[in-house]
């Protein structure tokens, strides 16, 4: 079942979310056409859990949710969007249709959803999340002009756009880099307010002091790679 047309994937990286999963998959929109899950060695049924609700499951090659997404997105069959979900039911799906509504009417290539301009439930966001966002789209407007207000995993881009990003990182610093290199490339591009919940489990990354710092300092080291080579290409084309 395609939406006006377009043929809609959704992407959702794992790892040992059996607690949240069965509420994501529960939650998805009629309209999607595929589901795609990479997990890295879940030990809690995870894998299971999306197959049995007719999910693709990619065993991915090794640890990172940049990994996770780009070998799911591998093994999806064609779709014309695809929407970037968290496994662990933090994100509120109610609001896919609002998400890709400006790809559809053609008013954007790439949608955000912000919880900054959505609602988000106490504790849905830690302090250090919070001023992790502010920092960073703060430094992305000043270095390449572009607005945005979250790095919110919940967003949807065209395949079409998707694949001119020939996104590379593997990690934490997936979600700055859609957004610097969507700037770089001029993609049209629109934020949704999304709510935002406090999600099942403990998180991989913000749930423990060395993940919030690693995944601070990989955004803050992506962000920096890409203004130098964005500043070594600009003296080369002068």
């Amino acid at each position: 079942m395609s939406l006006n047309g377009m043929r809609i994937g959704v992407v959702i990286p794992t790892r040992n979310e059996a607690g949240a999963l069965p509420t994501v998959l529960a939650s998805m929109p009629g309209f999607v056409d595929a589901v795609a899950i990479g997990d890295f060695r879940s030990s809690d049924g995870t894998p299971e859990i999306g197959r049995r609700a007719g999910a693709i499951v990619v065993d991915v090659s090794g640890p990172g949710y940049g990994r996770a997404c780009l070998e799911a997105i591998q093994a999806m069959p064609p779709v014309d969007i695809l929407v970037f979900v968290d496994g662990d039911a933090a994100d509120d799906l109610s609001a896919m249709a609002r998400l890709v509504e400006p790809i559809l009417q053609g008013e954007a290539v790439f949608a955000l959803g912000s919880r900054v301009l959505g609602r988000r439930e106490r504790g849905a966001l830690t302090p250090q999340q919070i001023f992790g966002n502010w920092l960073a789209c703060t430094l992305i407007r000043l270095i390449w002009g572009k607005t945005f207000t979250d790095l919110g995993p919940f967003r949807a881009i065209t395949r079409a756009a998707f694949d001119r990003l020939a996104m590379a990182d593997m990690n934490y610093g997936w979600t700055v880099e859609m957004q610097i290199k969507a700037a770089q490339a001029g993609l049209l591009t629109r934020e949704i307010p999304v709510d935002y919940r406090r999600r099942i489990g403990v998180s991989k990354v913000s749930g423990t002091l060395n993940g919030t710092i690693r995944a601070g300092s990989k955004i803050l080291w992506v962000i920096g790679r890409e203004a130098i080579g964005s500043a070594g290409f600009q003296r080369r084309s002068s």
